[in-house]
């Protein structure tokens, strides 16, 4: 079995892991704590992310508005998420995010309340003009995921004066985006972005996703609540996709060594250090797992939270483990 497979296997994982956590802070908090929770992980994601990868995908050459559209249908793509592009001018230029949504897999987007939407809005969306230190650049929202529209839907604009802190995301429920071009379509660089690199920032996406989630949740509702709720979705999804992640590696579901074998193939997936120590009559095994990527870079509490909710989701899988 290749590393791709194990790359792809952690992928799914983590991408479910994140589903599993808003369903469960959606049942058991009240819509405004979603959407401050939604806020301040996009508001962490673009402070990461948005800047860095900016100038990478060679769009800075390009007015703001187009540029910025322009940057999430390639950036999205690279995480395996599908978006559209329109152009209209340089000063307006649209995105559609295509169905199925990323973020909502399956039946997810039933479960969570329009603030999500909301929350990313602020997030994200309102903060491309602070970033590009553009003040004239804002984000008009014509249509949400959650309320039955054409799905989340809007466009870039540079406006002719500056922007105030609550007009950077508008709402122009009436408009509708200009015809779809495939050949007007950006794709990522394809002498930077072969298969395997892909695949590794699919599994990055998903993995950075859910450790900002994990971390930011903590800021909303203090870290034991996060605790709670993050400990039961972590270990529901381990139960759940053990299965299927245990196929997409290629290990047996019997005896002692196809568990060790299981876990080696999910760690190598991560990219982390991995050692196995056998007893001589193979009746115990020792797991020295190091290098943890999903801990790198961040501080204490935040690797101790993190590492706790690591762990449950193990703990999860390991209820299939232990009994072979």
């Amino acid at each position: 079995m290749s590393e791709s497979a194990f790359i792809r296997a952690q992928a799914e994982l983590h991408h479910a892991f994140l589903l599993g956590l808003q369903l469960m802070v959606s049942s058991n908090k009240e819509p405004s704590v979603i959407e401050d929770w939604m806020f301040r992980l996009f508001r962490r994601q673009h402070e990461q992310k948005f800047l860095s990868s900016f100038e990478k995908l060679g769009l800075s050459n390009l007015s703001d508005a187009v540029a910025c559209a322009k940057y999430h249908v390639v950036s999205n793509a690279i995480g395996g998420v599908g978006v559209e592009y329109m152009y209209e001018s340089d000063q307006k230029a649209w995105v559609r995010f295509r169905y199925p949504r990323w973020m909502y897999k399956g039946p997810t987007i039933c479960g969570v309340p329009n603030e999500v939407c909301r929350g990313f809005l602020r997030g994200w969306y309102a903060h491309n003009g602070v970033s590009l230190k553009n003040p004239r650049l804002g984000f008009v929202c014509v249509s949400e995921d959650m309320t039955g529209e054409i799905g989340f839907c809007g466009y870039f604009k540079e406006y002719d004066h500056e922007l105030g802190e609550d007009e950077r995301v508008v709402f122009a429920k009436d408009e509708i985006p200009p015809p779809y071009k495939e050949e007007e379509q950006p794709e990522p660089p394809t002498d930077q972005w072969n298969q395997e690199r892909l695949e590794k920032a699919n599994r990055n996406y998903g993995v950075e996703f859910i450790r900002n989630s994990l971390i930011e949740l903590m800021k909303v509702i203090g870290k034991e609540e996060a605790l709670k709720l993050g400990c039961r979705a972590g270990r529901l999804i381990g139960l759940q996709y053990y299965q299927e992640t245990r196929k997409i590696v290629g290990a047996d579901d019997g005896d002692l060594y196809s568990a060790v074998e299981y876990l080696q193939r999910m760690f190598a997936g991560m990219g982390d250090t991995v050692k196995i120590n056998a007893a001589e009559d193979q009746s115990q095994y020792l797991i020295l797992h190091s290098n943890l990527r999903i801990l790198r870079d961040l501080e204490a509490e935040e690797r101790d939270i993190v590492l706790k909710l690591l762990a449950r989701n193990l703990a999860g899988r390991n209820v299939f483990l232990s009994s072979a």
